[in-house]
């Protein structure tokens, strides 16, 4: 049995991803006490399901403290289990709260929806520490889905390494390991026949690739990459996130992380996000 579990904050896009599993085949349950879990996962597996996909948060009350006791005990009867925890910034929750006009799981008379926000990511504590993080802020929906579906793909045996561009004036996300700010290199941006384009086309590459300073960066980045990342794998992590950002998230960041990719695809399991490039 291949078992997924969707947690993280409210509105973050848990419903999201699990209406991606459910198109995928996943047998979903949504808000499953997480007391609960080990019997109805052996229950199921008895009878044959093969794809599980389970959502647990807050709504299941003081249980979900249980939840790294209960994955362990899952894992030890031969169950793939892999957790997304999906996560978002407090202003873009807050939106997303105020557009649907719904009210937050944990909101009281005394709680706005802010201090509402700040006690469940209290309550979850390290939870995303025991999976993949997604930082769903500036995610549209058909970018969570992609995500979503590549995570479920990926090989749990080997470490997957993601490479991530972004842009520091739509802030850092939160689910990065490792940040590099590059916004010290010479902008693409400043010549106007390079400004519509990003990172990927070739005049851009080429302008990059012919700045020293450039070159530069990329080794030393790629040099603390090929030092330290037998240590991560020595530390049983399953993912590392390696955030590039430059201003706008556009060429500078792109390309490095472009590159990056490339040197360590045959060596590593590797994922390329551009955060300010969504379909």
């Amino acid at each position: 049995m291949k078992l997924v579990i969707i947690s993280g904050l409210s509105g973050s896009g848990k419903s999201v991803a699990l209406k991606v599993l459910e198109d995928a085949g996943y047998y979903c349950i949504d808000n499953l006490p997480v007391n609960f879990m080990p019997e109805v996962v052996r229950c199921l597996y008895q009878e044959d399901y093969r794809n599980l996909a389970i959502s647990v948060d807050v709504r299941g009350g003081p249980s979900i403290e249980a939840l790294p006791r209960q994955l362990d005990a899952i894992r030890s009867e031969g169950i793939d289990v892999r957790l997304m925890f999906l996560e978002a910034k407090v202003d873009t929750l807050v939106k997303r709260f105020s557009e649907t006009r719904r009210r937050h799981p944990l909101s009281q008379d005394r709680l706005t929806v802010t201090e509402s926000i700040t006690l469940e990511r209290e309550m979850l504590g390290r939870m995303g520490d025991l999976g993949h993080r997604i930082d769903t802020s500036e995610l549209n929906a058909n970018a969570l889905r992609n995500w979503v579906k590549q995570f479920v793909d990926l090989d749990r045996s080997r470490i997957t390494l993601i490479c991530q561009s972004f842009g520091f004036k739509h802030g850092i996300p939160l689910d990065a390991d490792l940040v590099f700010d590059v916004r010290c290199l010479p902008n693409p941006y400043y010549d106007t026949s390079l400004r519509p384009l990003t990172g990927q086309d070739r005049p851009v590459v080429d302008f990059l690739a012919a700045q020293p300073d450039v070159q530069a960066m990329y080794a030393d980045i790629e040099g603390y990459l090929l030092r330290w990342l037998p240590s991560f794998i020595q530390d049983n992590r399953s993912y590392l996130t390696v955030a590039i950002g430059c201003t706008g998230g556009q060429h500078r960041s792109v390309y490095l992380v472009e590159r990056l990719a490339r040197r360590f695809a045959g060596e590593q399991q590797v994922l390329v996000r551009h955060r300010e490039m969504l379909p």
